[in-house]
């Protein structure tokens, strides 16, 4: 199977789909380049795969939602959402899941950078430093503005589930 240089995949937890009022789970990256950024600011819990030989999406969105918030995702089937471009030029593969975890409670792994820049010294920050459920309307102003496609692709499915 081939696919594009750099891909990303990533799982939409929603929770209350069958009420008038659906959330979804966002998660804010940690570390100093988003810290005090809210708006446009949050993500799905994704991550890219790590090179040619990782091609199974669902296998790499499983492994990118435990590693950014510690905790199992719920039981059931995940739903591929139909995958689009972001700007940065990855393509997301979005799978969809009802389900509920304790945003509260999220604890991500740690990536190291050199921090501040240029100055040799190394500092260790959280991948995420938060997670939130946000209604749908509210997620479109929360999201990475190349994510925001994201939330009218959830309703689609969620409309013909």
């Amino acid at each position: 199977m081939s696919r594009p240089a750099r891909v990303s995949a990533g799982i939409a937890l929603v929770r209350g789909r069958r009420t008038d009022r659906p959330e979804l789970l966002l998660v804010h990256p940690g570390g100093p380049f988003w810290a005090g950024k809210d708006e446009h600011g949050w993500s799905i819990p994704k991550g890219e795969l790590d090179g040619p030989d990782d091609l199974d999406l669902e296998a790499a969105a499983r492994r990118e939602f435990a590693e950014e918030t510690g905790q199992a995702l719920p039981a059931g089937p995940l739903t591929p959402l139909p995958s689009f471009g972001l700007g940065s030029g990855k393509r997301l593969h979005a799978f969809w899941l009802e389900g509920e975890i304790d945003a509260d409670r999220v604890v991500s792994n740690e990536f190291e950078l050199e921090w501040p820049p240029r100055s040799g010294r190394l500092q260790r920050f959280p991948e995420v430093d938060r997670a939130a459920w946000f209604g749908l309307d509210h997620a479109r102003t929360q999201l990475h503005k190349g994510q925001v496609k994201l939330v009218d692709l959830l309703l689609t499915a969620l409309r013909d589930s």
